[in-house]
């Protein structure tokens, strides 16, 4: 019991399981000699409760967190037939779904009832499920190939940074106080993260996970952690209802995109482009 208890805290501590109200939106965009344009909004979700979390699985197919029955859950959605459907049934939630890398297999971080939190692999082809890492507690990750796994990983009631090799079992710290926002670089060998080291100035850093090195790229916008990659050039990022870019070594400040707020935006979240960058995802409270 004891033990169970010592995890709910460290669980609480943390976003993944606050559940405020939010909903995907999707939107068409183009982009023309560094001009990125996003139209066409359409609430992919449009419903009650968690809706977060999505990631591309190709230019026409996404996850994304979901709630139902009281807990969260995985839906896939195919945007050409605004087709969406619920793929995980297991009796605890499921987090920050993502395609495995040359698989067609699912993660997931997965929240049981009590308590524990590990990342899961999910085989769609008989309905198992498996703990990928046994020995850590997961809150956000994203894939840097089929072996390697970059996570922010509790300890201590802070988020740390974590380099995890599936294939030879070696899990690597090499950061500490980081965010939740990871992404691989369009056209490197890279992975960014976000450093809370200094909590005046949150910092966009890359991880080179062949190396171990990682380096500086730019400051966040006050306060905020969630980015997406359009190209190895240019980031997206929201403050409040503002959508803005930053392209390195040409924008010296993030500059506004669009103002979502007449659409009924209060606050944009987590985001995120598909690889042919004509469609980009935005997670939204209202």
């Amino acid at each position: 019991m004891k033990f169970i208890i010592h995890y709910s805290c460290l669980l609480l501590a943390f976003p993944i399981i606050a559940q405020s109200s939010t909903d995907i939106l999707i939107f068409d965009m183009s982009i023309n000699n560094g001009e990125i344009k996003v139209f066409n909004m359409k609430n992919i979700s449009n419903s009650k409760g968690y809706n977060n979390q999505p990631s591309f699985t190709n230019n026409n197919n996404f996850y994304y967190a979901s709630s139902r029955d009281g807990q969260t859950d995985i839906i896939k959605y195919n945007i050409d037939d605004d087709s969406k459907v619920f793929i995980t049934h297991s009796e605890g939630g499921e987090y920050s779904p993502m395609k495995i890398p040359k698989q067609n297999n699912l993660s997931a971080v997965r929240l049981d009832k009590d308590g524990k939190q590990r990342l899961y692999s999910y085989n769609f082809k008989n309905g198992e499920s498996s703990e990928l890492i046994p020995d850590l507690i997961i809150a956000y990750y994203t894939w840097y190939d089929e072996n390697i796994i970059i996570a922010a990983v509790i300890e201590d009631n802070i988020l740390n940074l974590y380099m995890i090799n599936l294939k030879n079992g070696i899990n690597k710290k090499i950061d500490d106080n980081v965010g939740r926002s990871f992404h691989k670089i369009p056209n490197t060998n890279l992975v960014s993260y976000i450093s809370k080291k200094d909590p005046a100035s949150w910092l966009i850093k890359s991880l080179n996970p062949l190396t171990g090195t990682t380096k500086k790229i730019a400051k966040t916008m006050q306060g905020v952690e969630d980015i997406c990659w359009i190209n190895n050039n240019t980031i997206l990022s929201g403050s409040e209802s503002l959508l803005k870019k930053l392209t390195l070594q040409k924008d010296e400040n993030w500059k506004q995109i669009i103002n979502l707020q007449p659409q009924g935006v209060i606050k944009i979240t987590r985001l995120i482009a598909n690889k042919k960058n004509d469609k980009l995802l935005i997670v939204a409270e209202f």
